[in-house]
C-alpha cells in the first residue's frame, strides 16, 4: 500500500540505536523511529520503553501496536503506538546496513484507542486508508481520531 500520512510541521525525530542487535535473527533486527512535533526528553523516554517492551519478550513488528499507558503528550487522545513503515522519511530509511547484517527501521505512529479498535475490526490497511483520506498530520499530538 502506498501511504503518505502528510505532515505540516518540521518535526523532531528520535530513533533507537542498537535495538536490532538485542533481537536479531540471522543478522536482521529492528530499530524504531518516533517523529514528534517538538524535541522533548519525554520522547526519548518513550523510545526507551519501546525497546524495553520489544526486547523484554513482546516482540514488535510491522503492523503491531503498543499501549503507551498514558497520553502521548498531556491532553492528547493518542495513547498507543502503531508500528508502520517510515512514510514521513521515505522508503530509503527502512533498511539500514549494520555490521554483520541489517536493521529494518520502523515508524512508531501515535494513535488513539479508537483507531486501534478500528484496526482490529477492519485491518491495518483500512486504518491507513482512513489516515490518508483524513490527511492526518502524524506529528500533531492533538489531531482528531479518524475512527
Amino acid at each position: 500500500m502506498e501511504s503518505t500520512h502528510r505532515a505540516s510541521t518540521d518535526p523532531g525525530a528520535v530513533q533507537t540505536a542498537g535495538c536490532w542487535a538485542a533481537g536479531e535473527k540471522d543478522g536482521c533486527g529492528l530499530e524504531f523511529l518516533l517523529t514528534a512535533h517538538v524535541r522533548d526528553q519525554r520522547f526519548i523516554e518513550l523510545m526507551a520503553r519501546v525497546v524495553y517492551y520489544h526486547c523484554g519478550g513482546h516482540r514488535l513488528g510491522l503492523e503491531h501496536s503498543m499501549p503507551i499507558g498514558e497520553p502521548w503528550v498531556p491532553g492528547s487522545s493518542c495513547d498507543h503506538l502503531l508500528i508502520s513503515l517510515p512514510y514521513l522519511h521515505g522508503p530509503d530509511l527502512e533498511h539500514c546496513p549494520v555490521p554483520g547484517g541489517h536493521a529494518r527501521i520502523l515508524w512508531m505512529l501515535p494513535v488513539t484507542t479508537a483507531e486501534i479498535e478500528f484496526r482490529r475490526r477492519h485491518g491495518h490497511e483500512a486504518l491507513e486508508r482512513l489516515f490518508d483520506e483524513a490527511e492526518i498530520n502524524p506529528v500533531d499530538p492533538f489531531r482528531v481520531s479518524v475512527a
